[in-house]
């Protein structure tokens, strides 16, 4: 009976690994299916950061103490503290050995300890969160040293014995297996909303924010600006000086967007398409916006090659009309790009702000049906903007 427990225990553990759907839901679904698994109070999943010496607590669950949070922005411990996990692996594991599980107890080291060293801090540890034991499986990951899971008991109840930890042994490997599918889930999610030259977000990254804004703006009126700029003169440099110089510029011009998205908070910085940017800002006012988009002019101007960039700005938070859906909202601020290229203009030309008497010229523009798309003209922009529909 005991071994259909475990089986089921990490059948279980890893269908709550694979039904995650980010990195956090992975760390805690590993996490708390140990801790069932195990018959323990408490478990925590942490990662080696090799660069920083340290070890980095991802989540706790189960019976936390008041110093231990669920998803801890900055609980870390030095590897010097916790040897097994560097030494370990590395002197035995590489010699022939495997990356066993290994039992602490608030009482000291257990008498079948296979491992050298003993780790004080972990064990005053123990005691000061009144914890009886633990028991503390490596993850190994791509052959390398991933990081530990850690489960415990409370003082009084049975300490873990051998068995128990040739059980965690078997859920770090489940674990570790859960933690790779879900880092090559969330590295193709992270290439689906990224502008694989500029590191930037992509048209699919905002579409879904926009989305999302819509949402809160029908619901309390969040304001939703977006900006939307060319580059100027970007064929005359892949002309004159050949395309790798281009996407030079493209990526100085994305490290610029980028900077400037950074003044406001939740602004998003994004690559449309050939030399196409937006930023799209939820919540800050109108007028903020507008000084960001006026930088970012300034500072393109500085970016040789090129000629600068037309910027266009449409918001909610100026006088543009009822805002039903996404699509006008691009319109509104193409619009205005369109007009800032024509003028020539060094600053942004922003939606609502053309004149007085409402009856704003760029507005009007961006209310009209879209003129049908000649295919004789391959270089018609009206063929960009049509991936907006």
């Amino acid at each position: 009976m005991g071994d259909d427990r475990r089986l089921r225990a990490v059948v279980a553990l890893a269908r709550g690994m694979a039904a995650a759907h980010t990195p956090q839901e992975s760390w805690r679904a590993a996490a708390d299916g140990a801790c069932r698994a195990l018959s323990g109070s408490f478990a925590a999943l942490s990662v080696w950061e090799r660069e920083r010496g340290l070890l980095r607590v991802l989540v706790n669950v189960g019976n936390r103490a008041a110093d231990e949070e669920e998803f801890p922005e900055d609980e870390t411990y030095p590897v010097h503290q916790f040897p097994e996990i560097a030494e370990f692996l590395h002197e035995r594991w590489l010699e022939g050995g495997e990356p066993n599980a290994w039992v602490e107890t608030a009482a000291g080291p257990v008498a079948d300890r296979r491992r050298r060293g003993y780790c004080h801090q972990r064990v005053a540890a123990l005691r000061r969160r009144g914890r009886g034991c633990c028991v503390v499986a490596p993850i190994v990951l791509n052959g390398r040293a991933w990081g530990e899971l850690y489960v415990a008991r409370p003082a009084g109840e049975p300490v873990f014995h051998g068995d128990d930890a040739a059980f965690a042994t078997v859920l770090a490997s489940v674990v570790a297996a859960g933690i790779a599918q879900s880092e090559r889930l969330e590295e193709a999610r992270r290439l689906a909303f990224t502008d694989s030259l500029t590191g930037l977000g992509n048209r699919r990254a905002v579409d879904l924010r926009l989305d999302e804004a819509m949402e809160a703006h029908r619901r309390d009126g969040t304001v939703i600006s977006l900006v939307v700029c060319d580059l100027n003169g970007l064929k005359k440099v892949n002309d004159s000086y050949g395309h790798a110089v281009g996407d030079q510029v493209l990526e100085r011009f994305g490290s610029v967007l980028s900077r400037c998205a950074a003044e406001l908070p939740h602004v998003l910085a994004a690559r449309l398409g050939g030399d196409e940017f937006c930023l799209l800002a939820v919540g800050p006012s109108a007028d903020e916006v507008v000084r960001v988009a006026g930088d970012l002019c300034a500072r393109a101007r500085d970016l040789e090659p090129g000629e600068g960039v037309a910027c266009g700005v449409a918001s909610t938070g100026d006088p543009i009309g009822p805002l039903r859906s996404a699509r006008r909202l691009f319109r509104l601020a193409d619009a205005a790009q369109y007009r800032a290229k024509a003028a020539g203009s060094i600053e942004p030309v922003v939606a609502g702000r053309e004149g007085g008497d409402g009856e704003d010229p760029v507005v009007r523009l961006a209310d009209r049906p879209p003129a049908p798309v000649d295919p004789a003209h391959p270089g018609d922009r009206r063929r960009i903007r049509g991936r907006r529909s």
